[in-house]
């Protein structure tokens, strides 16, 4: 893909090919930013993500975290500042609200200098409430393994199969447009 004819770069939509020292150079301004092989583990461990590409070197990326059936939320949109300002941002957050196309919600939180950007690509501005702890700003450790639940001392939830709603149809229909009353 050629964006604005001022660079050259490929989408990518998996981790074939990319290894950690490809991930180098994001997280400018950020006191304790995450290590590239932080940002690899973050990358495998992402619901979807896109990756723009060029030559051997990742200059710019999205991720979205999922339930995988009704939301989805971004915290993660970065370019490689010596390519921002070219279209790399929009085409990989095009490409990633492609693919999440079909969910009820997106969402993601913005610096308020970023809000025009993102409503020039369709979402709309909500109200946020975050809690930071910049202490693991780059990242939980990959060590230690957290233990299964039954290894916790926690005895297992036995599996239920699935229960249909106890709304009729058309009730069932108006809830998913609406959501629940409060």
């Amino acid at each position: 893909m050629t964006d604005q004819g001022t660079s050259s770069y490929t989408l990518q939509t998996t981790l074939k090919g990319i290894t950690p020292a490809q991930l180098t150079g994001f997280f400018v301004g950020w006191p304790n930013p995450p290590s590239p092989e932080t940002l690899y583990r973050l990358l495998a461990g992402s619901y979807r993500f896109v990756l723009a590409v060029q030559g051997e070197q990742v200059i710019g990326f999205v991720q979205a975290i999922s339930d995988g059936v009704l939301t989805a939320f971004v915290p993660l949109l970065e370019v490689l500042p010596e390519h921002q300002g070219q279209g790399i941002g929009r085409a990989l957050v095009e490409q990633l609200l492609a693919e999440l196309a079909d969910f009820y919600a997106v969402d993601l939180a913005c610096d308020d200098e970023l809000v025009p950007f993102y409503e020039g690509l369709g979402l709309r501005r909500a109200n946020l409430m975050f809690r930071r702890r910049y202490d693991r700003q780059n990242g939980r450790p990959a060590t230690p393994q957290r233990l299964p639940v039954q290894q916790q001392g926690v005895a297992p939830v036995p599996a239920q199969p699935l229960q249909e709603p106890a709304l009729p149809g058309a009730e069932l229909g108006q809830f998913l447009r609406r959501g629940p009353a409060v």
